[in-house]
C-alpha cells in the first residue's frame, strides 16, 4: 500500500466534493488544487488544507510528483485537452462526463491510457448509489428473470438547466440522460445496443436559445430488451440543484420500481414552503459526512490508483454511452432510428 498525490482541476461544485474526499482519504498524501476563480479556490482551500494551489492547471501536469488528476472543470469542451495532457504525462485520470466531445477524441484518450497502462475512468457517479447498485444486482442475479424493458425518467430544475445550457451546446441526452444510459447499459451487460430513436421537446429554453427542454431516447438491445430514458431541465425553481429520478425495470419473473425523487427528507418553512435539502445528483455535505455517490466514487478512484485495483467505470463503457447519445442526437436531426454500430448493415439485418 502506498499513498498518492492528487491534483483536482476545477474544484467547483462537483470538484469541491472530490477535493474534500481526497483531503479526508488516508491514501492521499498530498492534495493540489487548480482553479481560476480566486474566491472559490480560497473557499475550497480553507476546507481541504491543500499542499499547493494554482490558477494554472498545466503546472500540475508538468509536476512528476503528482500521481493522479481529477478533472472537474467546465465548460465540458476542456475535458479532452486536459485529459489528453494528463494521460500523456503518465498520470491516472478521473474526468467528469462526458469523456470527450467527439468519438475520435474519446478513442485517442483510451489509446493513450492503454498505451501508458494508466487508470482512466469517467464520472458516472450514479453507479455508486445504493438504489442503483441494487438494480444492477437484481438484474444480474436473476431476481426478476430476464429483463424485458427498462425506463428511467430524470428531471432537474430550470435553475440547473440555465447553468448547463449557459456553458455548453450539448443536448439533454449528452448532459443528463447520459448518466442513466450508462447505468442501464452497465446493468444489461453483455447485451449491446443496436438501434436508437430519440425526440426532443422545447417550449421554454427555445425562447432564448437553440437548447431543447427535454429529450426522450429509446434503445433496442441485441436480445430485444428495450431501454427508454427521458431527461429534462425545466422543473420549476425549487431547492438548489434539485434532481428527481424514477426507475422501472420489468422482467420475465418480476419487476423493480425505484423512487429516487429525494423526497424522504423535507423542510417546510413559512417563507419558502417545502424544500428537499438532500436532493442533488452528486450529493451534498452534511456536517461531518458527504451524503451522495460522488464521494464514494472518488474514494474508489483513489483506491484503484493506490492499491492497483480496477476502476468501476471503464473508458470503453463511457465510449459506448457516448456512441448512444450521439446516435440519439442524430436520430433527432434525421427524424428516424439510427442503427449501432452506425452505418453497419449487419446491425440492420440483426433487427
Amino acid at each position: 500500500m502506498r499513498q498518492i498525490n492528487v491534483a483536482v482541476i476545477g474544484p467547483g461544485w462537483c470538484g469541491g466534493i472530490r477535493a474534500n474526499a481526497c483531503a479526508q482519504h488516508a491514501l492521499v498524501n498530498e492534495l493540489h488544487l487548480a482553479e481560476i476563480r480566486p474566491d472559490r479556490l480560497a473557499e475550497v482551500a480553507a476546507e481541504t488544507d491543500p499542499t499547493s494551489t494554482t490558477d494554472n492547471w498545466e503546472e500540475y501536469i508538468a509536476d512528476d510528483s503528482i500521481d493522479a488528476v481529477i478533472i472537474s472543470t467546465t465548460p465540458e469542451n476542456l475535458h479532452y485537452p486536459m485529459t489528453r495532457a494528463a494521460l500523456a504525462a503518465g498520470k491516472h485520470v478521473l474526468v467528469e462526463k462526458p469523456i470527450a466531445t467527439t468519438m475520435e477524441e474519446a478513442d485517442e484518450l483510451i489509446a493513450i491510457a492503454e498505451g501508458n497502462n494508466l487508470k482512466f475512468t469517467v464520472g458516472y457517479s450514479q453507479r455508486f448509489k445504493e438504489k442503483f447498485a441494487f438494480v444492477h444486482k437484481a438484474i444480474n442475479d436473476g431476481t426478476i428473470g430476464e429483463p424485458v424493458t427498462c425506463l428511467v425518467s430524470r428531471n432537474v430544475t430550470r435553475e440547473l438547466g440555465n447553468k448547463i445550457t449557459g456553458r455548453t451546446k450539448l443536448s439533454p441526452a449528452a448532459m443528463e440522460a447520459t448518466h442513466d444510459l450508462d447505468f442501464l447499459l452497465w446493468c444489461l451487460q453483455p447485451r449491446k445496443p443496436i438501434r436508437v430513436y430519440s425526440q426532443q421537446a422545447g417550449k421554454l429554453f427555445k425562447q432564448k436559445s437553440d437548447t431543447p427542454d427535454h429529450q426522450w431516447i429509446m434503445v433496442t438491445m441485441d436480445d430485444g430488451t428495450t431501454i427508454t430514458v427521458g431527461a429534462g431541465w425545466i422543473l420549476p425553481l425549487g431547492y438548489k440543484n434539485y434532481s428527481q429520478c424514477w426507475i422501472e425495470v420489468i422482467g420475465t419473473e418480476g419487476a423493480l420500481t425505484i423512487d429516487d425523487t429525494h423526497k424522504e427528507v423535507q423542510i417546510n418553512r413559512v417563507d419558502n414552503g417545502i424544500q428537499y435539502p438532500m436532493s442533488t445528483m452528486p450529493g451534498e455535505p452534511v456536517d461531518h459526512v458527504f451524503a451522495g455517490p460522488m464521494k464514494v466514487e472518488t474514494d474508489r478512484f483513489i483506491e484503484a490508483v493506490a492499491l492497483d485495483r480496477p476502476v468501476l467505470v471503464t473508458p470503453g463503457e463511457a465510449r459506448l454511452v457516448m456512441d448512444v447519445y450521439v446516435a440519439a442526437d442524430l436520430s433527432v436531426e434525421r427524424g428516424e432510428p439510427v442503427t449501432l454500430p452506425r452505418n453497419d448493415p449487419t446491425a440492420v439485418a440483426a433487427q
